[in-house]
């Protein structure tokens, strides 16, 4: 609800990606056009920049210079560009549902939107949407009731593998997918929650700005407490952070969290009560929907222990005072505007330094976006995703499987056995492109004109629901996470799986002007990079058919792992701000399925000039053409806070030092004339070369 589309929407799920509808040009036809038209932006670039020092700023630097991040934008880039086009394209199907009339569908799309940007309604409502939960709260008696409105607030929008969770502010998160053990099933996998802020570390960091972003989250709790007339709020707000801190003080790290194998840990329900006591975990599994389930998978086992015991020590009226402030907070973008620009201030300026908040009516439409997916992508795609562009699509993405096939096989270090597995793995990939093949269907969610509150809260239950409902069906590999109109791509170890949506085949991705070498450089390298997430330091422990199972030789696996360490030491090195460093091990499978991804996407594009170098143009040659597409699909800047809240807590490195990451290919090398000395040299056998 208002986390999922205010604080975490600055987490991206995954890697952005995009498709090249281009690459199913025949090679002929390939080899003998050079478009006079190039679709690198050579006016962006700063040429007085040498490319062996800093190849992000001889790519980007002149645009990096003249370039502000729009006041309503914690960041801006190649990613934002595009999704601005791709969010007015979705306004405007959404305000014509607004109108429709014999389409229930698109009528619920369109009453969810009124009822967002109808102010008036909310203001004259003030806190009574939130009432009825706010009296459930007041009357928890014991223990067991308490439990009893915890597990009644679990939600289901969660990703682990990408270290993402929507509800962070619930005590627990739900995550429903494919068994490790055995993909042919789904379980129910439970996350650690119950924080405010995004992470452990905002909690227990102890420099100057981490000091300061405490006593500025206290202050937020007690003005929350104040706008709804709470009395001493004060007092309230220190004892409901020092219980939040008590609980991220029990959380597992961010690294500890992605490694999946510390993730494996099925527990019999009657299992709770003695690993993790505290918690009345009768009457909350019963609460949560999930008592009949024989077998919860913990992902956090510390985490859930340790704040099993919270529930159980620390006072009733500490609890319920945490569920009154977070039962509001969480209400209040859709509350009266005194709440609305309370959130907005604390969580986009202080917590990522955005001064304006965005118009109403782009909220509107991402919330509308995120609460009827689906039903606002098949009026998305019915515009502007014809079936001839999926074809075409899935046409590219074929041509990179297959360059990515024959690295897998020109590997000297890796053993027949190995290959073999490796080579499963890559044939049983189910690709999904543009859109899903199963649809979702909103029967049964009531959304109705003048209740924006209401809608969110009943669209939130409606997909934790749903999120259960497939606990009693078959896996589905092919089961999609994102929408159509989203402008993102994901990966999916443990489905063997990878989804390309609609949205983003829009320049500077994807230019249809532009000659192919670029193309493969921006399109053909993301592309490569999401197929080689099924192979990074996570996905190669899923084999073929999506079991957490090692599918290496010993000596392979060595030799892989050897590799990844010297990648994640590269990135361990770089420091965005000063005396914050990258986190090698948190971003070592971003940075693989750069190297792989970047490599893979190289082979392409020679394979598709027939071995040659693409033709000069704009005063490049073609290699290097292709190697500044790349950069320039890196493009963007962000704000100190948001950078530094991206150093904490997300899995993707910034976008300067993934571009840098062409100093392991060594036909870069070549291509710019790169010798020793330039500060991002790194000699031929210090170059990571992992597949």
């Amino acid at each position: 609800m208002a986390k999922k589309h205010t604080r975490m929407i600055y987490l991206k799920i995954a890697l952005l990606v995009a498709l090249l509808v281009a690459a199913s040009t025949p090679v002929a036809t390939v080899t003998s056009a050079v478009n006079k038209s190039s679709g690198l932006d050579v006016a962006g670039m700063d040429k007085a920049v040498n490319p062996g020092d800093d190849f992000f700023g001889y790519a980007n630097g002149s645009w990096l210079k003249k370039t502000e991040i729009p006041s309503d934008r914690s960041s801006y880039g190649v990613f934002d560009m595009i999704a601005i086009e791709a969010n007015k394209r979705t306004s405007d199907l959404i305000r014509e549902a607004s109108k429709a009339s014999n389409d229930p569908e698109a009528r619920k799309v369109g009453d969810y939107y009124e009822a967002f940007m109808d102010e008036k309604t909310i203001e004259r409502k003030g806190l009574m949407p939130v009432n009825a939960e706010l009296r459930q709260i007041a009357a928890i008696a014991n223990k067991a009731s308490l439990a009893r409105i915890l597990g009644s607030q679990m939600r289901a929008d969660v990703d682990p593998l990408n270290n993402t969770n929507f509800y962070t502010d619930r005590l627990f998160g739900l995550w429903v997918s494919l068994d490790f053990n055995n993909p042919r099933r789904n379980v129910p996998y439970l996350l650690q929650g119950g924080l405010g802020l995004p992470d452990r570390d905002n909690y227990l960091g102890t420099e100057k700005d981490d000091l300061e972003l405490q006593t500025k989250y206290r202050e937020h709790i007690a003005t929350v407490l104040k706008l709804a007339k709470i009395t001493d709020a004060d007092a309230k707000a220190a004892r409901i952070y020092d219980l939040e801190r008590k609980i991220a003080e029990a959380h597992v790290s961010r690294t500890d969290s992605a490694d999946v194998h510390k993730a494996n840990n099925p527990w019999r329900l009657r299992e709770f009560s003695t690993k993790a006591p505290g918690m009345n975990w009768t009457s909350y599994f019963r609460a949560a929907g999930l008592s009949a389930q024989p077998v919860i998978m913990v992902w956090h086992p510390a985490g859930v222990k340790g704040i099993s015991a919270l529930v159980g020590n620390q006072p009733l009226s500490v609890w319920k005072e945490y569920l009154i402030f977070h039962a509001i907070d969480r209400a209040s973008f859709l509350l009266p505007k005194a709440f609305a620009d309370e959130s907005f201030k604390f969580y986009g300026t202080t917590l990522n330094g955005v001064p304006k908040q965005r118009e109403r009516w782009k909220r509107a439409v991402s919330s509308t976006s995120g609460a009827l997916g689906d039903a606002v992508g098949k009026l998305y795609v019915r515009r502007y995703f014809p079936p001839e562009a999926k074809a075409a699509l899935q046409a590219m993405v074929k041509n990179i499987i297959a360059a990515f096939g024959r690295r897998i096989d020109n590997l000297t270090w890796m053993s027949p056995t190995t290959r073999a597995k490796a080579k499963a793995k890559l044939d049983t990939l189910y690709v999904g492109v543009g859109y899903t093949d199963h649809w979702r269907n909103y029967n049964g969610l009531m959304i109705i004109r003048g209740d924006a509150l209401g809608n969110a809260q009943r669209s939130e239950l409606f997909d934790y629901q749903w999120s259960l409902s497939k606990l009693s069906k078959p896996a589905d590999k092919t089961e999609w996470y994102i929408t159509p109109q989203t402008v993102n791509a994901l990966n999916l170890p443990i489905q063997n799986a990878l989804n390309f949506p609609a949205a983003i085949l829009e320049p500077p991705f994807f230019d249809k002007v532009a000659d192919p070498v670029e193309n493969y450089g921006s399109i053909g390298a993301i592309i490569g990079h999401e197929i080689s997430h099924s192979f990074d330091d996570q996905g190669s422990q899923f084999d073929a058919a999506g079991r957490l199972l090692n599918w290496w030789t010993p000596q392979d696996l060595k030799h892989f792992q050897e590799a990844a360490e010297r990648l994640a030491a590269q990135f361990d090195a770089y420091e965005p701000l000063p005396g914050i460093h990258v986190n090698g091990k948190l971003t070592l499978s971003e940075n693989i399925a750069d190297v792989a991804g970047l490599s893979a996407a190289y082979d392409g594009y020679r394979a598709a000039y027939n071995g040659k170098p693409a033709p000069d143009a704009e005063g490049f040659t073609g290699d290097q053409r292709f190697f500044i597409a790349y950069a320039q699909s890196w493009r963007g800047k962000q704000r100190p806070e948001t950078l530094k809240l991206q150093l904490m807590t997300d899995g993707h490195a910034p976008d300067e030092f993934r571009a840098d990451t062409v100093r392991n290919i060594d036909a870069w090398y070549q291509a710019f004339n790169v010798q020793p000395g330039r500060k991002l040299y790194l000699s031929p056998e210090a170059r990571v070369r992992v597949w």
